[in-house]
């Protein structure tokens, strides 16, 4: 009778030719090709997740910078900023589900030794980008003061519209940002997009000052310099991406030929996608309800939960690097036919996700008055800020699940799944039952906060569920 074997041990001779860990992170990080269908699990997951959580970090950084810049030009100016934010968050879901069927399809082609295909589906993923990106970018680029009246701006807050419109209007840089990274951690080359996004975050951060306040020659552009700086910053960074899908020595290479229209791929990769930009809308309308409910207990509670949530979302981001190595993972040892290598990925994806957020948890139990107190000394907004980290962080145990799994469906191009349990979990059970504990039992900030630990139990359960069936091995994209 066989005995079954462990697809995540090497055999001895294996383990004993393998570099150590720190070398393969500097590796992983100098961008050396590995072939993640064959490389031992627990090395493939350090060697991705490493350079995807900096790319991260690199991704949430361009945020941090502009408003640490703009805050110096007045709260109108910030203002103008968030509620931009606000209204792009239309381009990244919809840059977003993208980049979910791009990384699906050129895993699977990857997997599958058919680079050719790999190819084919990421110049398809890049025409999508510009053909969503036109059509969205000069709807915003005009109608960018109107758009600002519509989410309440001030005659102050209009007068930024430029700001808007800019980032709008360059919204082409966004997708192909998204896009062309996406490719590169489907091909396995998380390195390559760490690099660029690096980058254009050191130009945004080098020419964000020269424009908002001016230097030498250069006027000061106000909120305009912003948008500049950061649409500068992110189009060199598209550049760079370019040039390595053209003429570097990737994994991928993007040829003009693989140009041409192909609708049968390309209608593969909508079908996978629309899901994806689903997926994004249900979350994010979920946060910006629950931020609704917190603010109806003051601005004081407000601004504790909302220095929870950076801190939060700061800390979570290395959990989200293990999760997008899962997802790589996923596709590319179900297009090498090695289903039960796909499945054990995710379960020690799982396991790590799990160690670490636990760890963090507990930091933040323990020191979570004194981590508020960095950011504000008001009573009432440390108690609100402690609360929230501490409630937050226990849905950490959950998390560490509900990402993974998320990612594994994803990567497997299983779209639909995580979409219809966002759906059921925030829409249906979170938002309705955030109101009924802080508003009508009466538990206030703890009520909306216990609704997200439950309504992450719950997705976690119907996850390990549904993946268990293991239906998501048989997508075919």
């Amino acid at each position: 009778m066989p005995t079954a074997v462990d697809p995540a041990a090497p055999d001895q001779a294996q383990e004993e030719a393998l570099p150590s860990d720190w070398q393969a992170i500097k590796d992983s990080l100098r961008g050396k090709r590995a072939d993640y269908t064959k490389l031992p699990l627990r090395r493939a997951i350090l060697l991705l997740a490493v350079p995807m959580a900096l790319e991260l970090v690199m991704e949430s950084t361009f945020g941090l910078v502009d408003i640490f810049f703009v805050g110096q030009l007045g709260p109108e100016a910030v203002a103008t900023v968030g509620i931009s934010g606000s209204l792009i968050i239309v381009i990244f879901a919809v840059a977003m589900g993208l980049s979910i069927g791009t990384t699906a399809m050129v895993s699977r082609r990857i997997g599958e030794g058919d680079d050719e295909g790999a190819n084919v589906a990421a110049a398809q993923a890049i025409l999508s980008g510009i053909g969503f990106s036109v059509p969205l970018g000069v709807a915003g680029w005009f109608l960018a003061p109107t758009m600002l009246g519509w989410m309440g701006g001030s005659p102050d807050v209009i007068a930024g519209a430029d700001y808007t419109a800019v980032n709008f209007g360059g919204c082409a840089t966004i997708f192909l940002l998204f896009l062309n990274n996406a490719i590169f951690r489907g091909a396995g080359d998380a390195a390559m997009a760490m690099r660029s996004l690096w980058l254009a975050n050191i130009l945004n951060i080098i020419l964000d000052p020269i424009l908002i306040f001016g230097f030498g020659p250069v006027p000061a552009m106000g909120l305009l310099g912003a948008a500049i700086a950061t649409a500068v910053g992110r189009g060199v960074g598209v550049l760079y991406q370019l040039w390595a899908l053209a003429y570097g020595d990737r994994r991928v290479q993007v040829k003009l030929h693989a140009f041409g229209l192909d609708l049968p791929v390309a209608k593969r990769l909508l079908r996978v996608s629309v899901s994806g930009m689903l997926q994004f809308f249900i979350a994010t309308a979920s946060w910006l309800g629950i931020m609704r409910i917190v603010a109806l207990f003051g601005d004081s509670t407000l601004a504790g939960y909302t220095i929870a949530l950076r801190l939060i979302h700061f800390t979570i981001l290395p959990s989200w690097g293990l999760s997008n190595a899962a997802s790589t993972l996923v596709g590319q040892n179900l297009g090498a036919k090695k289903p039960d290598r796909a499945e054990e990925a995710v379960w020690i994806t799982g396991r790590y996700n799990f160690i670490l957020l636990a760890s963090e948890a507990v930091v933040y139990w323990v020191f979570a008055e004194p981590m508020i107190r960095i950011f504000a000394d008001d009573p009432a907004v440390v108690e609100a800020g402690v609360l929230s980290l501490r409630i937050s962080s226990s849905a950490y145990l959950f998390s560490a699940f509900t990402m993974v799994f998320s990612q594994a469906f994803n990567g497997a191009g299983d779209t639909d799944t995580p979409t219809k349990i966002n759906l059921v979990c925030f829409w249906l059970l979170q938002l309705p039952l955030a109101y009924f504990l802080a508003r009508v039992l009466g538990w206030g900030l703890g009520g909306a906060l216990g609704a997200i630990v439950v309504s992450l139990a719950t997705w976690a359960l119907i996850g390990l569920i549904v993946f268990k069936r293991r239906a998501w091995k048989k997508v075919q994209v």
